[in-house]
């Protein structure tokens, strides 16, 4: 039901009622305007996108809490990384205001303020993903109708420049931290995340199939190792070159089978924060690789696997990506330098089909005398 009345004081009224049959109801000074308003209301309702009012009336602090409760799937260092951005970037700004006053163009705004201000794109992104979050849980609850931070421009992500170590590099590092030697090996050749690698247990490693099972994470937060999943959250495999597999073999042998495969000198786990203090960043320093991180050894497996001759899905089952076109995005130029090794290798597949296609050659028997013109005289 919907009407419009004159009020004794000469304003009008519209008024309708919703689903529930609650009535709801404004004042306008003139009617035309208090037409459009009540137009608009019904287009809402009919067209399923009608909002309660009284909904959208809690402030982003409040639903920020709420949202981020129920966020029971996330890894303890997302969750930590949500809460810091909440804290830094989203609540200052968006904290008092109501759901319903937030508008496409306030967010655009944000987003450029905070590029403005010296953040990094990621960081700038990171805080619009989580205000974004947060909008869409109150779209699907029934407190907004649209996302307003959907479609907004968002700064380019910079991509640092990736380090790719030679074989020769990767010796000299090892070489160079001490009895945390077979750990960048590790590293630099199976292309497991730091976490992972800490997490490993000796009952993960079946070194006569030269795999080692990536089960398990651990992570630093707030001071505190917590271990879970994996970053995807999938169990994988990885291979162990052959080399490694034979050294591994002699490093766990007298090891329990859930023990680390890796700790710290006097047992226990081998923190990152220790481990690149203790023998990871003097080795950077050592062989002359400045600038190095652990993270930059994830890059070199993949490098080192894509030039031995590994597929896409292949580096991506490795690397535990969550698609195959994450893998592309990030390694897909080194694909390119094997374009002349694939062209060259379609030659030779060509040729070889070609060859088993020709008709073996025969011997013809030669003509006699007689067959080529009679008895010989």
């Amino acid at each position: 039901m919907v009407s419009i009345a004159r009020r004794p004081n000469g304003q009008w009224r519209p008024r309708y009622r919703d689903a529930a049959g609650k009535e709801h109801a404004r004042h306008f000074d003139k009617k035309a305007d208090a037409q459009a308003w009540l137009d608009s209301v019904t287009t809402s309702v009919l067209t399923g996108a009608y909002v309660d009012p009284k909904r959208t009336r809690v402030t982003v602090a409040e639903w920020a809490g709420q949202w981020l409760d129920s966020k029971v799937d996330l890894k303890p260092t997302t969750h930590r990384c949500y809460e810091v951005s909440l804290r830094v970037h989203v609540l200052p700004t968006w904290g008092p205001v109501r759901l319903g006053d937030i508008t496409h163009q306030g967010v655009a705004a944000w987003v450029a303020q905070l590029s403005r201000s010296g953040k990094s794109a990621s960081t700038v992104r990171h805080a619009h993903r989580v205000l974004s979050l947060i909008l869409g849980l109150a779209v699907r609850d029934g407190r907004l109708a649209r996302n307003p931070a959907v479609g907004v421009p968002l700064p380019r992500r910079v991509r640092g420049e990736q380090i790719f170590l030679t074989y020769a590099q990767v010796d000299d590092l090892a070489a160079a931290a001490g009895r945390d030697r077979l750990a960048i090996l590790f590293l630099a050749y199976t292309g497991v995340r730091y976490g992972e690698m800490a997490a490993l247990r000796v009952r993960n490693l079946n070194l006569l199939r030269r795999r080692a099972l990536i089960a398990e994470a651990v992570a630093d937060v707030n001071g505190r190792a917590v271990f879970g999943t994996p970053k995807t959250h999938q169990r994988r495999q990885v291979p162990i070159p052959r080399f490694l597999a034979e050294e591994l073999a002699v490093h766990v042998a007298d090891k329990l089978p859930g023990d680390f495969v890796f700790a710290a000198e006097k047992g226990g786990l081998l923190h990152l924060r220790n481990f690149r203090r203790m023998s990871f960043d003097p080795a950077v320093r050592a062989a002359g690789l400045d600038g190095l991180t652990p993270h930059a050894l994830r890059h070199t497996a993949a490098s080192l696997a894509i030039a031995s001759g590994a597929n896409v899905k292949v580096v991506q089952t490795m690397l535990g990506h969550q698609s195959a076109t994450m893998t592309l995005d990030l390694y897909g130029h080194l694909l390119n330098d094997q374009l002349d090794e694939v062209a060259d290798a379609m030659d030779a597949a060509r040729a070889a089909e070609a060859s088993s296609r020709r008709p073996a050659a025969t011997v013809a028997a030669l003509p006699t005398g007689r067959s080529a013109g009679g008895p010989v005289g």
